[in-house]
């Protein structure tokens, strides 16, 4: 790319960003409360969430623009960041799933890092995703975040279905099953429900949505062909991923190290 292409690519990127001002936090804090009138007008109970949602992200975002220069400087604060990363979607799906930071919570952090850590480094060892700061920490952000919403669903999933099935779950036991097998064969199709989203979102990718990779590469300066290859790597990347942490968090779940709260350990009903 000439030096005159890039910058006209450059120009085009800044173009394209919302002008930071007064106007845009107008729009954010509409938009926001209009969601929180309108999930809570319909008795969702989610009104307070979606404001504050909202509000962390806007705090979490304008500091993470004020740290990530410095960040991407070095490899050593790179690795830092997106180790915090993993931390945050840990807690984040753990206490989702379990309600509370402690004990089961913990072992979120297994389909998460089984998940993503393999991926990650089949791609930087390929060279197909450069191993620089500026290209690993997206991808380790976008891989990390399917991976807690994938661990999040199914933990959540499997163990509401072992509640409300509790009666097909001793009825397996009655039958000889051991506790991991009737388990698994009354939250297996619930918890395959966590994949849909990903798998939706492959199937429909240029049809019904243009990504954020996609985007972001294209408003880079790359051409389309290179922004479709970086987001077709990142979807594919995203099944395997999400693939792995669905079979370990419903493996977790199975055998009783994932369960709620103040609940029985492994052996009796999880969930309960």
């Amino acid at each position: 790319m000439t030096a005159a292409a890039a910058a006209t690519a450059v120009n085009a990127a800044a173009s394209a960003a919302p002008q930071v001002g007064p106007l845009l936090a107008l729009v954010l804090v509409a938009l926001a409360a209009v969601a929180a009138l309108l999930v809570r007008l319909g008795g969702l109970g989610l009104g307070r969430d979606m404001a504050v949602a909202a509000g962390r992200a806007a705090a979490q975002l304008t500091a993470v623009s004020l740290v990530i220069t410095a960040v991407l400087r070095s490899a050593g604060w790179t690795a830092a960041f997106v180790a915090g990363m993993v931390v945050v979607a840990v807690a984040t799906a753990g206490r989702r799933i379990t309600g509370a930071l402690r004990g089961p919570a913990w072992w979120t952090a297994l389909p998460i890092v089984a998940g993503v850590a393999p991926v990650l480094a089949l791609l930087t060892a390929s060279t197909l995703v450069p191993a620089r700061p500026v290209a690993v920490l997206p991808i380790a952000g976008i891989f990390i975040g399917g991976a807690m919403t994938a661990t999040g669903l199914t933990g959540r999933r499997a163990l509401d279905e072992l509640a409300a099935r509790r009666g097909e779950y001793e009825g397996g036991l009655a039958l000889g099953l051991p506790p991991r097998e009737a388990a698994l064969e009354v939250c297996r199709p619930a918890a395959a429900l966590a994949l849909f989203p990903v798998l939706d979102q492959t199937r429909t990718v240029g049809l019904v949505t243009l990504p954020g990779a996609f985007v972001g590469v294209l408003l880079g300066g790359a051409d389309p062909v290179e922004a479709g290859a970086t987001q077709l790597l990142v979807l594919i990347g995203l099944l395997a991923i999400e693939a792995v942490a669905v079979l370990i968090t419903l493996e977790l779940v199975a055998t009783g190290r994932v369960r709620r709260a103040g609940t029985t350990p492994p052996g009796a009903v999880p969930g309960r």
